[in-house]
Formats: C-alpha cells, structure tokens, sequence
C-alpha cells in the first residue's frame, strides 16, 4: 500500500467481553476523526471505522462498557485494516472461531494492528511467528514465553513490521494510530488529528510519553 492514498479505507475493530476500553475507544477516536477531516471529492470520509464481535449481543468491555458491535464475524464485512485492540484476551484466545478469522482476515487486510495484548490474539493465529512486535510492559515476559519465536521489541511505543503494526499499552496505542494514519493518508493529517482530538503525539516509537 502506498503512503498519503485518496482511496477511502475501511477500518475493522474486533470488540470481545473484557476489552480494554482505551484500546478501543482510542484507535477508533484517531480513524474516525482522521475520516471527519479527509474527505473524498463526493465528500465521503477517507476513512471509515466499523466493529466486529462473534455474535450480534452487546460486549462488555472492562469497567462495564457496552459495546454494540456493527457487524459478526459470520457477516465478515468487507474491510482494509484489520485492528486488534487489548484487554483480558484469555477466552478469545481460546475461542477458535475468532482466531480462524483473525488469521483469515489478516491475510486479506493491506494492514493488521494490534493494541496492547491484542499481540496474544495475533500470535494465537501465528502471525507474529519470526517477526518483531512489542505489547503492555507487564505482559511482555509472557508473550515471549510463550511464543518464543517472536523478536519482542522492549524499547519501544510501537513496530511497524510493514503489513503489521502492533503498539504497547493502551494510550501507546492512541500514538500508533496516528502513525498509521500519516503512514497511509500523510503526516499533516495525522497531526491535524491529534490537534483536533487535543492529543499530545509522541509522533516517535522510542520517544518517552509526556
């Protein structure tokens, strides 16, 4: 995929029980604010954001949240990037319809992101396998353990691999978000995006948040 598309590109969510809010709420603030201020010359958003959950029920994220999703993954709505956020992944790793789409649908997407121990989901369907990818800091020792073929990256916010993206925790996933967007839409749309959303951009993946 070329950087700074006119293409309109449609972003994915996967929504689960006991998803990190933040993880959510924060890559779905950046995509579709990035989508209000780029428009296509019909006026159409360059950007479209959707969700994605196993079955059509609401999902409760952590802290209480519901979340009605737009779309099953029986309905496996069309879609460019595929985004994975975080949270208490236990029972979704272990749900082996999710993975099997997950793996399915990376494959198909231009790009995949994963927020926070959206990296265990991943990893789950052997995408990470051989490359590097970082996650939260408390549960990075437990990502190498278990798979020990992927090249943890300790060091940074986030890794762009290419057609993998896979960020550190929760707000490191806001940064990665609108790395992605100057990525693919150019790097004044992204800091128009932070500038609306007020959000200061650690714009680097080594630098400190401030």
């Amino acid at each position: 995929m070329q950087p700074h598309t006119t293409t309109p590109l449609t972003f994915a969510v996967l929504v689960f029980d006991e998803v990190e809010v933040l993880d959510l709420g924060g890559p779905f603030e950046v995509f579709s604010t990035a989508g209000r201020l780029a428009r296509t010359a019909a006026d159409e958003p360059l950007l479209r954001v959707l969700t994605v959950a196993a079955a059509g029920h609401p999902v409760r994220a952590r802290g209480g949240l519901k979340v009605v999703p737009d779309h099953t993954l029986d309905e496996d709505p069309p879609f460019d990037v595929l985004v994975v956020p975080g949270g208490v992944t236990a029972a979704v790793e272990a749900d082996a319809d999710v993975i099997d789409w997950l793996a399915r649908r990376r494959k198909t997407s231009a790009l995949t992101f994963s927020i926070c121990t959206g990296a265990f989901l991943l990893a789950s369907t052997g995408a990470l396998n051989g490359r590097p990818a970082t996650t939260h800091w408390e549960d990075q020792e437990e990502l190498v353990r278990r798979w020990p073929d992927i090249r943890l990256r300790t060091d940074v916010r986030w890794v762009d691999d290419g057609d993998i993206v896979t960020s550190a925790g929760i707000s490191a996933g806001i940064d990665a978000s609108l790395h992605i967007v100057g990525r693919l839409f150019g790097e004044q749309l992204a800091r128009r995006t932070a500038r609306q959303m007020e959000y200061v951009w650690t714009a680097q993946p080594t630098a400190e948040a401030g």
